[in-house]
């Protein structure tokens, strides 16, 4: 099950693109947008990433901080972040205990087929490490859009 707004964000430690370890832990103190997508470099995966990128100033001035998490290698985030030109920091959960952690992980059917993979979701979560939004069944098209809109009401109820 997926977690929901109010819970605390669970923390977790990574490897980024580099192959560096990243806590969500060390981010406290700023909003994290942590978005979880199926794979690199996929048409839907490259969309949604693409329109953060595109807004990517947008989240910077406000101090916000973009985390994509998806089951692939950190040499595969390398190569997308590079194609793309991707400013955040990608993170790869490849035995996908992350995924499980926030209840994104699961059984999906893509052309009859079954398998098990990442169900596209974004959670917003505070300075403090609480959740404050969850997007499930992300439509990747406008995605980054949302976002910031939620951004935006949730940070004028909290100024």
């Amino acid at each position: 099950m997926v977690l929901s707004a109010n819970q605390p964000a669970p923390d977790f430690t990574l490897a980024d693109e580099t192959g560096a370890m990243r806590s969500l832990s060390e981010f406290r103190g700023k909003p994290v947008v942590l978005y979880f997508y199926p794979k690199d470099d996929t048409p839907g995966c490259t969309t949604e990433a693409c329109n953060f990128r595109d807004d990517y100033h947008v989240y910077a001035e406000n101090g916000v901080v973009i985390l994509g998490v998806s089951p692939d290698s950190p040499k595969s985030h390398a190569k997308f972040k590079a194609k793309y030109n991707l400013p955040f920091t990608l993170l790869a959960d490849e035995n996908h205990r992350v995924c499980e952690m926030y209840g994104v992980w699961g059984r999906k059917k893509f052309m009859g087929r079954e398998y098990d993979g990442v169900f596209r979701t974004t959670f917003l979560i505070d300075p403090q490490g609480m959740i404050v939004k969850v997007w499930e069944g992300v439509k990747p098209e406008g995605h980054s859009q949302e976002v910031l809109e939620a951004l935006r009401d949730w940070q004028g109820a909290s100024a």
